[in-house]
């Protein structure tokens, strides 16, 4: 249940015919009073005799029985409260009830006796409220609404205790500021899917990723369309920046400018200079051998540096101090924020998805120490620089391989937080995890089916040959892999390497060894990546020796090597290293 503090609208009347409009929004439905400060308001709602503006009057009397100059110019304070979508539907009785008590907890109407401020709760759909309180009390003072907000979220964290409800995690003040419920209503009548607040944001966020300068980041946004005020000092030095969409304006007409901070912590101009002030030589770029066949700057490379990257980050996040794992974990966002912006299309919503969830869990109370991200923060300009990638060959497979590896570094900052006790954090961080799955599943399905029919065309002695190495380089695991449809496109794998002049055994015990793979849904798969990584063979598989197949080398390529590995469990006959 989460409720939504806002005290700074100036008319009631303008509220309520919000709050009572049926004709615009589609969950307005019904709209009716549920509970009030004297339980006799009338309510416009189911009362013919009724209207707006007597509800109104009613509650702005306290306000108007003042002087003039004594009347707030904000007086309107405006809640909603939300169930979750998963919660049972609650009765107008509970309702009632809800609204009662965070009236009370926030300090509108603290009841024992003590002067409230007059207010009304309107039920308009099945999952939500909304509350209405003018802010003067019945006595002309006006009320102890003091961190109203916090309060009411602690009211709301009770309340879903005793009736039975989902529990929120609570905040720790480290959140971005939610859209105010003017900026949510503005957004609906326009038909926007987000805020104003919501898309700079994401835009913003986005700009970052890897800048090195003030001069780069701010062309990045004035490229992605932004206008932008900046905010100088006498001496000329820049002491910060407001943005704003050119279709956002206020009612004269001119765009509604937000400043960084206001659309999250981090994104303050000092904030954000700390990101590229600290010093590069804690934290090494990505080794150039790791960019792979596919060169230097082309979208493939990136992709192989990133989860280069990533792994180390894994690392440190699970066995380093606090503040250098905070450190990679937000800098872990900016990865995010740049795969997504220049993945193909059918990844990019998913992965869009998760950097907008994982903003979350990039912040908490343990500071950012900021220089040791210098690897993570490399791969996201190196991203954005490689421009976009095709969601097939070599950029296709690498992309795979990348959301494979961030897949655990997310999970491992869900670990990291919930150990903290941050537990919006390691909420956020394991929805962004899931956004992660179902891209990696769009992004492997191509890749992963050409290897598994290349596994499937090896020759007999060689698949045996390849059991035979699983089983003696993980013998705990070996019976696990061989009954996972990828096991085909592992031995796959690692027939290339054996082929390339590696040593196939050692290659897969050190990916083993440097990770658990418990949360993998697939251990092939993870170690089909790890060993095209290491071994630096062509994501997109690469021809085998003509000894390694049944000879039929020349179709490997076909069309028949591009179906999706089945689903289905194979048999015994098959797990067990034999062909049919």
């Amino acid at each position: 249940m989460i409720p939504s503090v806002n005290n700074s609208g100036s008319r009631t009347i303008g509220l309520l015919n919000y709050l009572y409009e049926t004709g615009q929004y589609e969950d307005h439905t019904d709209p009716h009073l549920v509970a009030s400060f004297d339980g006799m308001s009338p309510d416009p709602g189911r009362d013919p005799n009724a209207t707006l503006k007597d509800l109104a009057q009613l509650l702005d009397q306290p306000v108007m029985a003042l002087a003039e100059h004594a009347r707030p110019a904000k007086h309107v304070w405006h809640t909603s409260v939300r169930a979750d979508p998963r919660d049972r539907i609650l009765s107008d009785e509970e309702w009632a009830g809800i609204a009662s008590r965070i009236v009370a907890a926030t300090g509108i109407d603290p009841g024992d006796g003590q002067p409230g401020c007059r207010w009304a709760a309107v039920r308009h759909a099945d999952d939500h409220i909304h509350i209405v309180a003018t802010l003067v009390t019945e006595d002309g003072h006006r009320p102890d609404d003091y961190r109203s907000g916090a309060r009411a979220q602690a009211e709301a964290r009770l309340i879903e205790k005793e009736l039975g409800l989902r529990q929120v995690a609570p905040g720790d003040g480290t959140a971005a500021q939610r859209p105010t419920s003017a900026e949510r209503h503005k957004a609906e009548r326009q038909g926007r899917e987000r805020t104003a607040r919501e898309e700079l944001r994401e835009t913003v966020r986005r700009a970052v990723a890897g800048v090195t300068s003030e001069e780069e980041f701010f062309d990045r946004l004035a490229a992605a369309g932004l206008l932008i005020r900046k905010r100088a000092a006498p001496s000329g030095d820049l002491l910060g920046y407001k943005v704003a969409l050119p279709d956002d304006l206020n009612k004269d007409g001119e765009p509604v400018f937000y400043p960084g901070a206001r659309l999250a912590p981090d994104l303050s101009l000092p904030r954000i200079r700390e990101r590229w002030s600290g010093n590069a030589q804690n934290d090494p770029a990505p080794r150039r051998e790791d960019a792979g066949p596919a060169g230097p700057g082309a979208p493939a490379g990136a992709r192989r540096r990133t989860a280069s990257a990533v792994w180390q980050a894994v690392l440190v996040i699970e066995h380093g101090d606090d503040a250098v794992a905070a450190t990679h974990i937000a800098a872990a966002g900016e990865v995010l924020d740049a795969l997504a912006k220049t993945s193909a299309a059918h990844t990019r919503r998913e992965l869009r998805d998760a950097a907008t969830a994982f903003e979350r869990a990039s912040r908490s109370h343990v500071r950012a120490a900021r220089g040791h991200d210098h690897a993570l923060r490399q791969a996201a300009r190196e991203l954005v620089h490689g421009g976009p990638a095709l969601g097939r060959g070599e950029d296709g497979a690498t992309t795979a391989m990348a959301i494979d590896m961030l897949f655990f570094l997310i999970t491992a900052a869900a670990h990291w937080h919930a150990k903290k006790g941050h537990a919006q954090q390691a909420e956020a961080a394991a929805r962004a995890a899931e956004h992660l799955r179902t891209a990696y599943q769009g992004a492997a399905a191509q890749p992963l089916g050409v290897l598994y029919q290349r596994g499937r065309r090896l020759c007999r002695p060689m698949l045996r040959r390849q059991t035979v190495v699983l089983r003696e380089a993980l013998p705990e695991l070996a019976e696990q892999i061989l009954a996972e449809p990828g096991w085909y496109a592992l031995a796959a794998t690692i027939a290339e390497a054996e082929a390339a002049g590696h040593d196939p055994a050692a290659l897969l015990s050190a990916a083993v060894e440097r990770r658990e793979l418990d949360t993998a849904d697939s251990v092939s798969d993870v170690l089909v990546w790890r060993l095209r990584r290491t071994a630096a063979l062509p994501a997109d598989a690469s021809p085998l020796p003509e000894n390694a197949t049944t000879g039929r080398q020349s179709s490997t390529r076909g069309t028949a090597t591009r179906s999706n590995a089945p689903s289905r469990r194979r048999s015994g006959e098959e797990t067990s290293g034999k062909t049919r």
